[in-house]
């Protein structure tokens, strides 16, 4: 997979795409489903929510610390060869340890994650105007460029968003062209990856070709 956003990127949909997350996590539902299981077996409501709002916290973080000079800096491809979640079983501790992980971190509540989520909204054009040209993502122990790592900050948001709302049976945030473009993009060369060329095609272009199996790139 040679896909890359680095350079062509608009930084400021993605600030845009976190204002979009306002109403979801502000909904009453969200604090009285708080403890109750989300749309992904096993994550409560709050740790959903607690996930959510970590994408552009973490975003403020690690392009406000810079990426270490002897760090490799990976293309998408090379990067998601180290997820190691990606391939694991949903029950697999590389999943469950981030379920689990942010079950506990919602145990201080709603009002902490909203307020999470104010300030990284506040902070994010910043940090995004004085990042350089690589972040670090210490998880992982490498460096992307910045706009693919906003990108994957994007991806998150968007699917989580509709794991969210799904949750809550309320409506999905509708997001502009400018942050889904760019995350169907990966997803959908992501989905390559995990099911192959000809099932992906055909799903996506010819119904009477296309079998019955899911494309899910998860």
């Amino acid at each position: 997979m040679t896909l890359t956003f680095a350079g062509i990127l608009d930084h400021a949909a993605v600030i845009r795409a976190v204002d979009a997350l306002v109403d979801l996590v502000e909904a009453p539902a969200v604090a009285g489903g708080w403890e109750s299981e989300s749309a992904l077996p096993g994550m409560t409501v709050g740790g959903l929510v607690r996930h959510l709002v970590s994408q552009p916290e973490c975003a403020v973080q690690f392009l406000g610390a810079g990426s270490p000079p002897d760090a490799d800096v990976l293309s998408l491809a090379d990067y998601i060869e180290r997820v190691d979640w990606l391939r694991a079983p949903v029950d697999a501790a590389e999943n469950t340890s981030i379920r689990n992980d942010f079950n506990a971190m919602a145990g201080h509540g709603v009002e902490q994650s909203r307020a999470i989520l104010a300030a990284s909204r506040t902070e994010l054009g910043a940090a995004i105007a004085a990042a350089g040209a690589a972040t670090y993502v210490p998880w992982q122990d490498c460096a992307l460029q910045v706009d693919d790592f906003l990108v994957v900050r994007l991806m998150e948001i968007v699917v989580h968003a509709d794991d969210l709302a799904a949750s809550l049976g309320v409506p999905t945030p509708v997001f502009e062209s400018e942050v889904l473009d760019p995350v169907l993009a990966l997803l959908a060369a992501l989905s390559v990856r995990r099911h192959g060329q000809d099932i992906v095609l055909r799903a996506l272009a010819r119904t009477e070709r296309a079998g019955t199996g899911s494309v899910s790139a998860f």
